[in-house]
């Protein structure tokens, strides 16, 4: 690696790339945060506002997906600069454009163009950011940009609050993104993909992770060792609320509260990640001790520990800050694949899990409670224990990347 072209962790790129993860979570979760006034007052009803919410919230997921494959590929052809550059330009103009959406479609529709927008952000800052910096700063440089970036949730959480006016909220989340396009002019190219460049080998080729056994299952565990994230704040925050009316009845939760403690304990978690990381020397060990905390968490959450609304803020909090690995989850999805591949893989992993909520909520409440019967406690347990076993055999066959020289190319060797 050429020291010369090395960064710090103080420099434009790494603020930059923070900076564009906070306006990214900040448009992801204002949906949620907003999602009540926002769709009763474009036409819907008591009696069809989950239904229109799933809507909408399944066409961003769907935008999502498609956009973690093109801006992956994207990066990997043509550079990280051009998706940074590209997805916050359309998440910018999508969020324009929601504020003026008059109903449940057109309201779906941007959120679509939001969703592939904001597949590209987090994925493409982690990779420049770890190809910029030297191995052994790489985990506090992405522990920084996304212990800052998540943030944004407490921000989308206290703008609306201020404003009580959800059109002038997505505006405001537009504003951000054009400030930034400003900002990023003056960040360089990843001189790694600028190598890369020159040499005749297949770059962003999404198929080459399912034509070669070893890195099929890299990029599959991958995926898994990510999956307890979206299970806490998709189903054990969420509906934080709910749950609390079955574990000690009348209470007084606001979802969009829990989500917004528990974003102040993930982002802190992922500020801490890095510099845990660091003194075990160890990507691995430190994933470990986030998962016990998790572990722990989810126990104190299901337990008679947990009989008021003080305590159920309080363990969302704690739940959140157990999760706080999405920096090391990212950047092990970075490190573990050539660069002619990075972009693909820490652009679409992440947008995987993403995508993997649908299936966990299909688990926790179709199957579990609407089949089953059983209530939602029940199902929370059962659904949780699951997600804990296949993410822990998953890290099992994961490898360490600490030590990893990032400056090597994956070749096109398929299957036998």
């Amino acid at each position: 690696m050429n020291a010369n072209k090395q960064i710090g962790l103080l420099s434009l790129p790494v603020f930059v790339a923070a900076l564009g993860y906070f306006v990214d979570v900040y448009d992801l979760l204002l949906f949620t945060i907003v999602r009540q006034p926002s769709v009763m007052s474009i036409g819907s009803t008591a009696a069809t506002i989950i239904i229109d919410s799933a809507h909408i919230i399944n066409w961003q997921m769907s935008g999502l997906l498609i956009g973690g494959i093109l801006w992956g590929v994207i990066g990997d052809k043509k550079g990280r600069l051009k998706v940074l550059f590209g997805s916050i330009l359309l998440y910018s103009v999508a969020n324009i454009l929601t504020s003026f959406v008059q109903n449940v479609d057109q309201y779906a529709y941007c959120r679509f163009l939001g969703g592939i927008g904001l597949a590209g952000e987090l994925g493409a800052g982690i990779t420049l950011v770890s190809e910029m910096l030297p191995k052994n700063k790489r985990g506090i440089g992405t522990s920084m940009v996304a212990g800052i970036g998540l943030f944004g949730a407490v921000f989308a959480y206290f703008t609306f609050k201020a404003t009580n006016d959800w059109r002038l909220c997505y505006q405001i989340g537009g504003v951000l993104g054009f400030f930034l396009l400003v900002l990023r002019v003056r960040v360089a190219e990843s001189f790694m993909f600028e190598s890369a460049k020159l040499a005749h080998i297949a770059k962003g080729n999404f198929l080459m992770f399912f034509n070669n056994k070893k890195r099929f299952v890299k990029y599959i565990t991958a995926i898994l060792i990510g999956l307890p994230t979206w299970f806490v704040i998709g189903v054990l925050i969420n509906y934080s609320n709910k749950f609390a009316s079955t574990l000690y009845g009348v209470n007084l939760i606001d979802s969009g509260r829990s989500i917004m403690l528990a974003y102040i304990g993930i982002a802190t978690g992922d500020l801490l990640i890095g510099y845990v990381s660091q003194y075990f020397k160890s990507r691995k060990k430190a994933l470990m001790l986030f998962y016990i905390f998790s572990i722990i968490g989810m126990i104190l959450f299901f337990s008679p520990f947990n009989n008021n609304d003080s305590r159920m803020y309080l363990i969302c909090a704690f739940l959140g800050f157990s999760t706080g690995y999405w920096a090391i989850f990212n950047q092990m999805a970075a490190e573990q694949f050539g660069t002619n591949l990075r972009a693909t893989a820490a652009t679409t992993i992440p947008n995987m899990v993403r995508g993997a909520l649908p299936l966990i909520n299909f688990l926790f409440l179709d199957i579990l409670q609407k089949k089953l019967g059983w209530d939602i406690v029940q199902s929370g347990i059962f659904t949780g224990a699951t997600v804990m076993l296949i993410t822990l055999v998953a890290y099992f066959f994961t490898e360490e990347t600490y030590h990893k020289d990032l400056d090597y190319m994956e070749h096109d060797n398929p299957l036998p």
